[in-house]
């Protein structure tokens, strides 16, 4: 009796719950319409502490700064927009957004059955689209805001709606030569391609509800809490993050964005279980050609990826971009000769799993090692992710996509050789790595990257068991749905004709 009076509110949900949904749509459209009117700029409050909006023309200050277009470590004036460094960013955002929808979507698409490909496609497109809204509503504030403890855990809701971030403006910590709004952009590409990176320890058994609001769920909990550790300067005078404050470095994401989404996969694969028939029947991937360009448009994107992350058009970019180039070359060659090796036969999967390999690996360190380190990278992360991938595949682990080996184990790769081969050399505010006489760079590194993968690893599994007791039938799909296809059971469209060839 109990149980039937406590699952009355969820039927109740479940009975309207498309009234509901139109009905909140409807709410959000009137807040949104009445903010907008309320103010001109859709700013709720006054910015604190940076540059007067009114004061701040959007052309290049004409003030020498050193080095040249750092704004936030060199010259004495107050922040001013450089339209080269704006143009820059704006260029080095669209570079990372096609890598959602397109690069992962196509790469995961690809290595999938033909039966589940299009929701695969789909997922990470529509990724893009919810983190797009959790992040101008509380996603940037809670990351990139001031902190809202003196540990510098989290951030607080001062930004939240975008509020005090300003269209003709500086932020007053985050690249100063840009708009702040500037800033949020290029900063949601990388909100966006880091849960859709975790699909493929989940691919082929989640109901698509399930699927939205875990994704919600999760940038909350484990991207937005990680990324304020890692890399938030402390606005306004707050606590930087505690990550930050420790020390470890981690140029455009290796511990915020592959290590987290890494074990995300591993514990989505090991509370859902393996797929039906796995280890029995052959789980081909569906289309080589797709798997490569997904790669190819990944190594393309991943040029405004590393580059962008210096904030700037300078010297460090111009590091990152011949970096994360050679490790990439390095990674996909080795790869596919370790593949050659074992199996005598050379292998596109191979080269195209040892190129996001290399790319993973590469991005923390892209920005504070040299040219000839990235070489030692790509060697490195190449070898470690192939056989973390026959490790997990001994193991009976379904991470159907294989985001554990490759981006989980290539961030910590990459994390650890950052610890040892950065220099200030390259990157005059980074510190010295352990062969440079700091061997404590490499102990604080690990750090970060151990904190990243348990804090990932920990609350990624929580928030699957509390959606799996919560949801009617649990968060997987049925047997039979998945034994047709997610294509027709959850998305009802195909991903090629049944007539095509």
């Amino acid at each position: 009796m109990s149980e039937t009076i406590s699952r009355m509110p969820l039927q109740i949900v479940l009975k309207h719950k498309w009234l509901l949904v139109f009905g909140l749509a409807g709410l959000v459209v009137t807040i949104s319409g009445l903010t907008a009117v309320q103010d001109a700029q859709a700013q709720f409050g006054p910015l604190g502490n940076l540059a007067d909006p009114a004061k701040t023309s959007e052309i290049h200050c004409g003030e020498a700064m050193i080095p040249p277009g750092t704004g936030t470590f060199g010259g004495n004036k107050a922040p001013c927009i450089d339209t080269g460094d704006t143009a820059f960013m704006y260029t080095a955002a669209v570079f990372v957004m096609i890598m959602t929808p397109g690069g992962v979507g196509f790469l995961y698409g690809g290595l999938t059955r033909r039966k589940h490909a299009l929701t695969v496609i789909l997922q990470n497109f529509m990724v893009y689209a919810i983190v797009s809204i959790q992040w101008v509503l509380w996603g940037y504030s809670i990351m990139f805001g001031p902190s809202a403890d003196s540990f510098g855990f989290i951030g607080n809701f001062d930004w939240a709606g975008l509020n005090n971030v300003q269209h003709n403006a500086p932020a007053d910590v985050y690249a100063p030569t840009i708009p702040h709004l500037a800033y949020t952009m290029f900063q949601l590409m990388f909100a966006a391609i880091t849960p859709a990176l975790a699909i493929a320890g989940y691919a082929d058994r989640v109901k698509m509800s399930a699927f939205l609001i875990h994704i919600v769920l999760w940038s909350t909990f484990i991207y937005d809490v990680a990324g304020h550790a890692n890399w938030s300067l402390g606005s306004q005078g707050s606590a930087p993050g505690w990550l930050f404050k420790l020390g470890t470095e981690d140029f455009a994401g290796g511990t915020v964005i592959h290590i987290t989404s890494g074990f995300a996969g591993l514990a989505a694969a090991m509370f859902l279980g393996r797929r039906i028939g796995y280890g029995k029947a052959p789980f081909e991937p569906h289309s080589i050609p797709l798997v490569m360009l997904g790669a190819t448009i990944l190594w393309f994107g991943w040029f405004g990826f590393n580059p962008g992350s210096a904030g700037f058009a300078g010297f460090l970019e111009t590091e990152a971009f011949q970096n994360t180039n050679l490790a990439t070359a390095v990674a996909a060659m080795w790869w596919m000769f370790l593949s050659w090796a074992h199996t005598g036969k050379a292998s596109a999967i191979g080269a195209a799993n040892g190129a996001v390999a290399g790319l993973v690996a590469i991005t923390p360190a892209s920005g504070f090692i040299g040219v000839w380190a990235s070489i030692i990278m790509g060697f490195a992360c190449s070898t470690i992710c192939f056989y973390c991938l026959l490790i997990k595949n001994r193991a009976r682990i379904d991470d159907a996509l294989d985001t554990w080996a490759v981006h989980g184990m290539g961030g910590v790769t990459g994390a650890l050789i950052t610890g040892a081969f950065s220099e200030v050399r390259i990157n005059p505010y980074g510190h010295d790595g352990l062969f440079f006489g700091n061997p404590m760079q490499e102990a604080i590194n690990a750090a970060g990257a151990g904190f990243a993968a348990a804090w990932s690893f920990g609350i990624t599994y929580i928030i699957w068991r509390i959606q799996d007791a919560i949801w009617p039938g649990g968060v997987r799909v049925t047997p039979k749905e998945e034994e047709i296809g997610l294509d027709l059971s959850q998305v009802g469209e195909r991903a090629y004709s049944q007539f095509a060839e």
